[in-house]
């Protein structure tokens, strides 16, 4: 069980989400797909790529622990490696085989791919390491990380047309990390204000790339009105009430949520039920939620 908490597994159907999304950015789902779909993109490949940022996402939350783990013996003891119920050592080499298998399974779908995960395995070390120390670069640096997750996705066909795309979780994960500053201590109204700027930026953006790429704009906007009741609730609530344990809930629901964004940008690019797939990843991550620890 401790190993199995150290990797979240709550958060890992977000970095999924992520793939799902980059694919129907890329055109696979675009119609019409020449001789079947199946034929024009191996199903093979999505699953690759699925499994490569699940267990990159995995390897780089479970080395975040090893590199918190002074800290968390004061803050967290309850967590798995300061509890002792994973030796640190193990946790380090659990951590980075993880991340090591998740860049081989990118390379089997493509080169491109396994040089995004690659670029994506180092970002996330250099989080891990050293970036999160700073109160700018920590946040850039994780969404770099979402960002680059997203590309992974768009490699499938070997092209990265769209990569630009990636600026939208940049935004997104750098408000939910501003948020987490406050998850131990509370007392941060400052970061919660400037978070809500970032995530109505990340909705009209959204809303932008629908108008720009989508013949239908009720379906998106759909997605992305429940999107926005997911995250500014509990961002108010947080704002209101600054302690860590509302604080905690708003970061707990911006992570989640990435899915419904995913999902609304997906279903921008496809068609209704590729979003709702997308989407069906949500009732998943909660469900692991209530089981594991999200932050």
């Amino acid at each position: 069980m401790g190993y199995a908490r150290l990797a979240r597994p709550a958060n890992l159907p977000t970095a999924a989400a992520d793939i799902l999304t980059g694919v129907a950015i890329a055109g696979v789902f675009t119609p019409p797909i020449q001789g079947g779909f199946l034929q024009s993109v191996p199903g093979l490949d999505i699953l690759f790529l699925v499994l490569a940022s699940i267990l990159l996402y995995a390897g780089g939350v479970i080395l975040n622990d090893v590199f918190d783990y002074r800290i968390d013996v004061v803050e967290r003891p309850e967590r798995p490696i300061p509890s002792g119920l994973v030796p640190i050592r193990t946790a380090a080499i659990y951590g980075s085989t993880v991340l090591f298998i998740g860049i081989v399974f990118a390379f089997l779908v493509h080169a491109i791919s396994g040089w995004v995960a690659i670029a994506l395995a180092a970002a996330i070390v250099l989080y891990d390491a050293i970036a999160k120390k700073h109160g700018f670069f920590g946040p850039l640096c994780m969404g770099v990380c979402r960002g680059l997750n997203l590309i992974l996705g768009l490699s499938i066909l070997g092209v990265l047309q769209y990569w630009w795309m990636a600026a939208i979780p940049i935004v997104y994960i750098f408000a939910i990390t501003l948020i987490s500053r406050g998850e131990v201590h509370g007392e941060n109204k400052s970061h919660i204000v400037l978070a809500g700027v970032l995530y109505t930026t990340v909705i009209l953006t959204v809303l932008s790339v629908t108008y720009v790429y989508s013949e239908n704009l009720l379906v998106p906007s759909l997605f992305l009105t429940l999107f926005a009741v997911l995250v500014f609730r509990p961002l108010l609530k947080a704002h209101s009430e600054n302690s860590p344990q509302h604080i905690k809930k708003a970061v707990m629901a911006g992570v989640l949520s990435l899915v419904v964004l995913d999902a609304s940008i997906a279903v921008s690019f496809s068609t209704w039920w590729y979003g709702l797939l997308v989407l069906l990843l949500l009732p998943l991550s909660k469900a692991l939620s209530k089981m594991f620890a999200v932050t």
